[in-house]
């Protein structure tokens, strides 16, 4: 009747509720456990969860545990716990109230936590007495549906906690209903409460990683200045490190916690970038980023917090490993790409951070590996991978969590981080209930692992890759918790990652078929990898006839090692929308240096000029050889060849015209195919055909010419004769004439007549007689050939005349 007696709200003194208690669970426990069935009806025993309509018995009320403070108490503290109460049945409860439970004794083994946050419903012997007294809060009645908030503040002596451990920490309400007149367990919401007041002799050394990584942002596309504006895909990443965004938040929480920083160099390349002027998408057009004052102090920020910490630089884009060695590995390139991505990581977190990365660390994703992905993460230089304990598992019984360091062979560590612990927060963390109750089974796992055995050992926990803002103010008061509780004690990956490793722990990496299917069906597929390389070899090839390579090669580069980010799991149509958009930027750069496509050519005789006309329209300038080639080479032939190449060097923003000398053998139409082509000899664009029709010269033409000549000999000696005689005529009528006839000589006019005759050859004929012709400057030879704005052969260097993107 005593035990009774506790359950209807009474407190009896600690000493005494501790012998009742050992005698209940030893004596009473049959007894007991009839009475409570007859009364406290069915509602005493577990039920299901269910829905609001139907709710009944410890279903009744919902309770919701919105704090706790501490979240780790000791001897002289005061445990406050506040929340909501919220009546989810149809009748009013009345003479309720809101007390606290805490469990009969600690937890034994850190799967009895997993198991007492499953467990539903209300177990007087598990979930122990009420405290009572007068640390409850009452209320008069509930009414249906409507949640009534609570505050309760209990002195850790009342809550009678014993020996070092992990007690379970109830909420519960009781009270009555119109249906039954008499007071029983309505709702209940537990949690745990750490107690470990003194300083434990052997502290578990704790590393926690601080991941800085975003999704991919900047694309390939660059303004055409020297600084080359870049362009982003939206402007998330600006939302993400402005004030109460995810990154800003991972910065402000992070810099005053002992953590190790594991950074995406790509994320602080990005922002850089928007440091300066730079462009955002927006539809079909970009418009101007406005965000340079939030890098400038994000990066000002970050760069003060990493100072005396680790920082630990994932490969450029942080690749997919998994991916790669199960899709990528067999595509020609991929590994390479990772080594290089592995190789701009240190240099790129140096010069904006001014800190030295460590480089050793790969880290797949979930820490998910096998013997494949072993390969491909210490294939670029790393020889250390960041596992999980849910993948490399125990296998040998061990009553304990053995160190993270484990010697898997061929001079690489596993370091293992514990599953548990990394995966408790990865839920929504919006609700301050869910926020609560996630930092407490946090700390009492990591109390319960320090509680195992007096062996120290090193714990390492690896959250996921990119935590809510939520879930890192989650994480950030758990780890404050940690750091000032008196069971761990801070270490560095680089430590954790040498420390001594257990003897009796599993390094038997699993194998392929082990890797989880929900992990495989995210992974980048290989047609993913094979669009990555052929835009690789179109890059090589379009390299090749820049005068600036580096304006194309870097941000290019770049971008590639962006598509094969992790960021892009769960988001198959975003990823495959970058791989194209990437492609079909570096095709339109590709087409702006082309051939000038021509109609048919006449010839009328047996030798002439042909000009084809190059266009480039890059801001830089750029070699090609152009190549022309007579399909019909006994009919036609180029510069007394089948063919004939010419080296071209064409400014940015111009085009040039190229001449060939062509000889016809023969009447009839040749096609004649124009290629450019690299410096190495590879083709470049699309070629351009066209047809040279040969009309040879008759003898009936010929004649016709010279008739035509005979009478413009004779016209002029008609002239010439008849100004003689004038000349006479006025010599006979007087001296005085003679004077003003002698001045201008009948030779001399006709000689300037005939200096302004324009030979049908296109060439002026001077009035010295000089034999030496020049063209008529700026006309084109064929209809269908654009004027150059650059001279054939000039060696000048033309104008930038820029007027596309690169």
């Amino acid at each position: 009747m005593a035990e009774a007696a506790d359950f209807q709200g009474t407190s009896p003194s600690p000493a005494r509720r501790w012998l009742l208690r050992t005698g209940a669970l030893i004596a009473g426990a049959p007894l007991l456990a009839g009475l409570l069935q007859l009364s406290a009806a069915p509602e005493a025993l577990a039920a299901p969860k269910a829905a609001p309509a139907d709710a009944t018995g410890t279903n009744t009320v919902a309770v919701s545990l919105d704090s706790l403070s501490p979240s780790a108490p000791t001897d002289d503290d005061t445990v406050t716990v506040s929340g909501t109460v919220t009546n989810r049945g149809k009748q009013t409860i009345t003479d309720a109230h809101v007390g606290l439970r805490v469990g009969s004794a600690p937890l034994a083994t850190r799967s009895a936590i997993d198991s007492a946050a499953k467990r539903n419903g209300f177990d007087q012997f598990v979930d122990g007495p009420e405290v009572g007294g007068k640390y409850v809060e009452k209320f008069s009645k509930l009414a249906s549906g409507v949640a009534q908030p609570f505050t309760i503040s209990v002195p850790v002596k009342e809550l009678d906690l014993g020996a070092d451990g992990v007690y379970q920490l109830g909420v519960s309400l009781s009270g009555q209903t119109s249906a039954a007149r008499y007071d029983q367990i309505l709702g209940i919401q537990r949690t745990f409460l750490p107690w470990h007041p003194d300083e434990a002799d052997t502290r578990t050394k704790t590393t926690y990683l601080w991941p800085l990584i975003s999704t991919s942002h900047l694309t390939a596309e660059t303004g055409p200045g020297e600084r080359q504006t870049p362009t982003f895909l939206n402007d998330d990443l600006a939302k993400e490190i402005s004030a109460g965004g995810r990154l800003e938040q991972m910065l402000a929480l992070g810099k005053d916690l002992d953590v190790t920083w594991v950074i995406d160099p790509d994320l602080l390349a990005s922002v850089v970038a928007m440091t300066e002027s730079y462009s955002v998408r927006s539809g079909s057009t970009t418009v101007p980023g406005r965000s340079q004052a939030v890098a400038n102090a994000w990066l000002a920020d970050l760069e003060t917090a990493v100072q005396g910490k680790e920082v630990v630089a994932l490969p450029f884009a942080d690749p997919d490993l998994a991916s790669l060695a199960q899709n990528g590995k067999a595509v020609t390139g991929s590994l390479s790409r990772l080594k290089d991505a592995t190789d701009v990581a240190a240099d790129t977190v140096e010069n904006i951070l001014h800190v030295e990365p460590n480089t050793e660390f790969a880290w797949p994703v979930n820490g998910a590996v096998d013997p494949s992905i072993i390969k491909v993460a210490t294939s670029a230089g790393a020889d250390k991978v960041i596992a999980r304990s849910d993948s490399l598992q125990e296998n040998r019984g061990l009553s304990y969590t053995p160190t993270a360091a484990r010697p898997i062979g061929g001079g690489t560590t596993a370091v293992v981080a514990d599953a548990q612990l990394s995966t408790a927060f990865q839920g929504d963390m919006t609700k301050a209930e869910s926020s609560t109750l996630a930092v407490q089974r946090f700390l009492a796992q990591s109390l319960m692992t320090n509680l195992q055995t007096d062996r120290q050992r090193s714990i390492v926990i690896a959250p996921q890759r990119m935590p809510s803002a939520s879930q890192a103010q989650t994480m950030a008061q758990a780890l404050t918790t940690l750091q000032g509780g008196t069971w761990s004690q801070f270490q560095d990956l680089s430590a954790a990652a040498e420390a001594k490793p257990d003897p009796n722990a599993s390094t038997r990496i699993p194998s392929a078929s082990a890797y989880p299917k929900s992990l495989r069906k995210q992974a980048l597929p290989k047609s993913a990898f094979e669009e990555i390389h052929g835009t690789q070899s179109d890059l090589d090839r379009f390299k090749v006839i820049l005068n600036r390579q580096s304006r194309v090669v870097t941000p290019f580069g770049r971008t590639m090692d962006r598509e094969m980010s992790t960021s892009w799991r769960g988001h198959a149509a975003e990823a495959q929308g970058y791989r194209d958009g990437m492609q079909s930027y570096l095709d339109t750069l590709t087409s702006q240096v082309r051939l000038i496509e021509k109609s048919e050519t006449k010839l009328s005789g047996r030798s002439a000029m042909i000009p084809v006309t190059v266009e480039n329209n890059l801001v830089q300038g750029v070699d090609l050889t152009l190549r022309l080639t007579s399909q019909l080479p006994k009919r036609l032939k180029i510069d007394g060849d089948d063919d004939a190449e010419r080296s071209i060097d064409i400014s940015g923003g111009h085009r040039e015209s190229v001449k060939f000398t062509t000889n016809a053998k023969a009447n009839g139409k040749v096609d004649v195919v124009a290629q450019l082509y690299t410096k190495d000899g590879q083709k470049y664009g699309s070629p351009v055909v066209f047809t040279v029709s040969v009309t040879e010269i008759t003898p009936t033409v010929m004649l016709v010419i010279a008739g035509g000549v005979l009478l413009l000999v004779l016209a002029g000696f008609r002239m010439y004769t008849q100004r003689k005689r004038a000349a006479a005529r006025q010599a006979a009528e007087g001296a005085s004439q003679d004077e003003s006839a002698d001045s201008t000589s009948p030779d001399e006019e006709a000689n300037t007549e005939a200096a302004s005759v324009v030979h049908t050859d296109g060439v002026v004929h001077t009035d010295e007689g000089d034999s030496s012709a020049e063209p008529v400057a700026d006309a084109p030879e064929h209809p269908s050939d654009p004027a150059p704005d650059t001279a054939s052969g000039n060696t000048d260097r033309s104008g930038t005349g820029e007027r596309v993107d690169r």
